[in-house]
This record gives structure tokens, C-alpha cells and sequence, in this order.
């Protein structure tokens, strides 16, 4: 009935009523995502009636109205097979400022209806093949770049930039074709990590390092939307990024590992929005090739390398462990390296693993993307070994019992899931230098048999990789107690007592005999 009483004002009516009846549609269907299937005809009708009307020279509240509306009837993909066409793609193109002529967004009024139409087109993209077909005939994702450029630098159209955004990450991710062309083509890679440089407000204090202020406000709501939007467009379009072949490209992909080195180290407007941002700034990071990687540590300057060196003379001296790594004003310090970015990982990863759930989709991205840093990194391997491996000291509990970080991982190496447990398993063996006998110090031979047996280590040895010499790490505590070590289970056993000690002569006598039947009855 609604669409039937909408159908009819739009094919008759004047602006006024047009824009009045729409609002109320628009309003009473604001949260419809399934429609009845008997009134589909009208829906159709009622879209090809709304095109009718954009194409008329009316004001733009009329034209808001009518694309809200579109943008709801664009949620019903049966709807948009007889919509979709050119003609009606180019309207929405015209309106979203697409077209090469328009120079400028100067018009502040025209920005309601620049969003309605990126997001009708988002919809209508999303829902329909032949959409995403015409999408790559008119050229949509040069389109959406060339609008990019012109409000990069401008923060009070974050919704365009957002929504534009979305729009070419549904590109790259329905076509693959798209993804090479924004990659090399379209100088889509410095182009979205500026992007991210506006959104969070970057300085540069060194070719490859950021100013972070721990104490600035958090990002807004709109910033972080579109650095979301920006990191998730990033992904597709570096998807393939695992080897660099140029120099201009390793130095392209350090700089997006510097803006997301300082992405991990701000906030959003909450707790939430935080955790979804770094998990897309960690699945990026995935893509960066590893050898670039190293930009996520960076020295200490002067001033902090002498806090530093008063803080470690503060340190008890029998501290020795705790001498390596300190917190100083913030700032996560191992080695003489700032160390910040790794721990605000470390930590994101342990969030994931106590949620209890979606391991393979949370959790594996951030363990890997660990492992292959400590695999690489000698430093970010020796900070993270300090950190989740210390030298132990109590081993009277077995090693997957307790809340550190490493009796968690330790917990993941028996779960059901083949690719969680062979990560967990892979990230605490690189932690280890890839050597057998250091992981089952940590693991217990239990825990770690599923990992040994696949990479054919059972018998002892190292894996393929090669680390630097090792160190004594070993505490008084654990070499006291490592002959009663059960290597089993990875703890210390209280000593069994021994049966025969409480056994009369008789009794010895006779189990004596017991078992040399037994021995007799098996010979023959």
C-alpha cells in the first residue's frame, strides 16, 4: 500500500509532494531489509519512477528524498534486475560528482546528496551483477579515486571520503581485474595511505616515524569510519604484495607500515571501534612484504635513550631479565628500541584468544603475522621471547595450566582447530630459535608432538631456519628441578613411591613367580 500510494505521487505529483511522501516512506521502511514478495512489481515501478525524477532539475531535498528511498529499495536484489542499466548508473554517477567535468566540491549543499548516491551505489554494486559489470565499463573505479583526490586533505567531508571508500573496496573485492588496476594504474597505494595519513592526523619526525601524543583525544567517530574503510580497500589492493621487485615499492609499502605502526598506538571513540580498527590495520599488515616490516620497532632518540639507562640503573641488580625490557613514560623499551607497536599486538592477540571464539578469523592474522615478524626480526623476536617465553622459574604446574600468555598459547597447540593449533604451535617454536629442546621446556612433549611429528623433529634436532647462538636462560629454580622434570607433561612430578618397598618376602616371592609365567606363557 505504501509503495502503491509512493508510485502514484511520483508519477504525478510536483516536487513538494514528491519530497513529502518519499520522507514518509523513507522513514516508516528506514530499518526494512526483507520486503513481501507480492508487492515487488510496485518496488520496481516505484525505482524506475525515482530515476524518472532525478533526472528533472528539482531542489535537493527532493533529490535526498528520492535516494534515501532508492537506497532502501536497493536492498532487494530482485528489484534492481530491470533498474540496472547505463543510463541509470550514469545519474547516480552525475549525482555522486563522479564525472571528470566536475572540478570541485565547493557547494556544501550538494553533500547530502553526493553521500546518498555513493551509498545507493554501494547497495547497487553489492546486489547486482550486472551493476558490477557496468561498474568496469564506465570506468567507476578511476571515477572514485579522481573524487578521493579532491577531499583528501578536506576533514569536513568525511562521509564522501568514507563512502567512497566502501565503494571501491566492494570493487576490489568483486573483481579482481579492479585490484591490479588501482595497484599500478590508478596509484592506488599512496593514494589510500594518504588517506590514512589525513585521517589520523600524521607528523613526521623521521623518514619513517610518526609524532604519537599518548595523551591527544581519541579519534572521532567519522575518522575512524573512514580510516576502517581505507585499510579494508588497502587489503584488496595489496593482496598480492608479498614480494617487492622495485625500490620505489619497498619504499611505498615502509610508509604504510609506519601510518599503521601509528594506527596500533591511537584509539578510537571506543573500546570497540579500537579493536576493529587494529584488527584491519593487522590483516594489512599481513599483506606488507616481511622485509618492510622492520619500521613497526624504530631506535630510541637521545633523550629517551638516557631515561632508558636511568631506569635499568634504578633496576635491582639481580634483576637481570627485567633489565632488558622497561616501561618508561609509556613507551615499551627492549634493547634500545621502542618496542610500543609489538606489544600493542601482543596484547591484541591475547584479547583474541580470551573472547574464546572465531579463532581462524581473529586470531591466526595477528599469530601470524607475529610469527613471521620474529622469524625475520631479531629484535621483535627476543622482545616477544621476554615476553611471553621468561625464563621459568616455577614449574610445579603443567604448562597449558595458568592465565599467562604463554600457558594460553600453550592451551591452543591441542584445539580442535588444525590451523590454530599448527600457528599457536609454529610462533612459539620461532620464539624457541626453532629448536626441539628449548619449545618442550615450554611446552611439555605432549603438547608439542602434533608440531614435531609434522615437521619431522620427533627424535630432537632444529628447524630449517637459522637464529643466533643461544643463551643460558635457564634460572637456579629450573635447574634444580629439571631431573624430576616429567618431559611428558612439561612439570615437576612429586616422586612415585615405589610398591615393592611395602611388600613382605612372600610377596616379592610371589609376583616374582606371577611374572615368570607370564614371561613363560608369552615365549611359547
Amino acid at each position: 500500500m505504501d509503495e502503491e500510494r509512493a508510485l502514484y505521487i511520483v508519477r504525478a505529483g510536483e516536487a513538494g509532494a514528491i519530497e513529502r511522501v518519499l520522507r514518509d516512506y523513507s522513514d516508516k521502511h528506514r530499518a526494512t531489509f526483507k520486503f513481501e514478495s507480492t508487492d515487488e512489481d510496485k518496488r520496481k515501478k516505484l525505482c524506475e519512477g525515482i530515476f524518472k525524477v532525478l533526472v528533472k532539475d528539482i531542489p535537493t531535498t527532493c533529490q535526498v528524498s528520492c535516494l534515501e528511498v532508492l537506497r532502501i529499495l536497493s536492498r532487494d536484489k530482485k528489484v534492481l534486475v530491470p533498474v540496472t542499466t547505463k543510463e541509470n548508473m550514469q545519474i547516480l554517477l552525475r549525482l555522486a560528482k563522479l564525472n571528470e567535468s566536475d572540478d570541485s566540491l565547493e557547494k556544501v549543499s550538494e553533500f547530502p546528496v553526493i553521500v546518498e548516491s555513493l551509498k545507493c551505489l554501494c547497495n547497487i554494486v553489492f546486489n547486482s551483477q550486472m551493476a558490477q559489470q557496468l561498474s568496469l565499463e564506465l570506468n567507476l573505479a578511476a571515477k572514485l579515486c579522481n573524487l578521493l583526490r579532491k577531499c583528501k586533505d578536506r576533514k569536513f567531508i568525511n562521509d564522501i571520503k568514507c563512502f567512497d571508500l566502501r565503494l571501491l573496496f566492494l570493487l576490489s573485492l568483486l573483481h579482481t581485474d579492479i585490484r591490479s588496476q588501482l595497484r599500478y594504474e590508478l596509484q592506488g597505494l599512496p593514494l589510500l595511505t594518504q588517506i590514512l595519513e589525513s585521517a589520523f592526523s600524521i607528523k613526521w619526525t623521521d623518514e619513517y616515524e610518526s609524532a604519537i601524543d599518548h595523551n591527544g583525544p581519541p579519534l572521532s567517530p567519522q575518522e575512524t569510519d573512514c580510516a576502517i574503510e581505507a585499510l579494508k580497500a588497502l587489503f584488496n589492493v595489496t593482496v598480492d604484495s608479498w614480494k617487492v621487485h622495485k625500490e620505489s615499492d619497498s619504499h611505498q609499502f615502509r610508509v604504510m607500515a609506519a601510518v599503521l605502526r601509528h594506527c596500533l598506538l591511537i584509539v578510537g571513540p571506543t573500546e570497540d571501534k579500537t579493536e576493529e580498527l587494529h584488527s584491519n590495520a593487522v590483516n594489512l599488515l599481513s599483506n606488507v612484504p616481511v622485509s618492510c616490516l622492520d619500521v613497526l620497532i624504530c631506535p630510541l632518540t637521545h633523550e629517551e635513550t638516557a631515561q632508558e639507562a636511568t631506569t635499568l640503573d634504578e633496576l635491582p641488580s639481580d634483576k637481570t631479565a627485567e633489565k632488558e625490557t622497561v616501561l618508561k613514560n609509556n613507551t615499551m623499551v627492549y634493547n634500545g628500541m621502542n618496542m610500543e607497536a609489538i606489544h600493542v599486538l601482543l596484547n591484541f592477540m591475547e584479547k583474541r584468544i580470551d573472547k574464546g571464539s572465531s579463532y581462524r578469523e581473529g586470531l591466526t592474522p595477528v599469530l601470524s603475522l607475529l610469527t613471521e615478524c620474529s622469524r625475520a626480526h631479531r629484535n621483535i623476536r627476543k622482545f616477544l621471547k621476554d615476553q611471553v617465553l621468561p625464563p621459568l622459574r616455577d614449574v610445579t604446574n603443567r604448562p597449558e595450566v595458568g592465565s599467562t600468555v604463554r600457558n594460553k598459547l600453550v592451551r591452543l597447540m591441542t584445539h580442535v582447530d588444525l590451523g590454530v593449533k599448527q600457528i599457536a604451535a609454529e610462533f612459539l617454536f620461532v620464539l624457541c630459535k626453532e629448536r626441539v629442546d628449548s619449545l618442550l621446556k615450554y611446552t611439555g612433549y605432549g603438547n608439542a608432538a602434533g608440531l614435531l611429528a609434522a615437521r619431522g623433529l620427533l627424535a630432537g634436532g632444529r628447524g630449517d631456519n637459522w637464529y643466533s647462538e643461544d643463551e643460558d636462560t635457564d634460572t637456579e629454580e629450573y635447574k634444580n628441578a629439571k631431573p624430576n622434570i616429567n618431559l611428558i607433561t612439561g612439570h615437576l612430578e612429586e616422586p612415585m613411591p615405589n610398591p615393592i618397598d611395602e611388600m613382605t618376602e612372600e610377596q616379592k616371592e610371589y609376583e616374582a613367580m606371577k611374572l615368570v609365567n607370564m614371561l613363560d606363557k608369552l615365549s611359547s
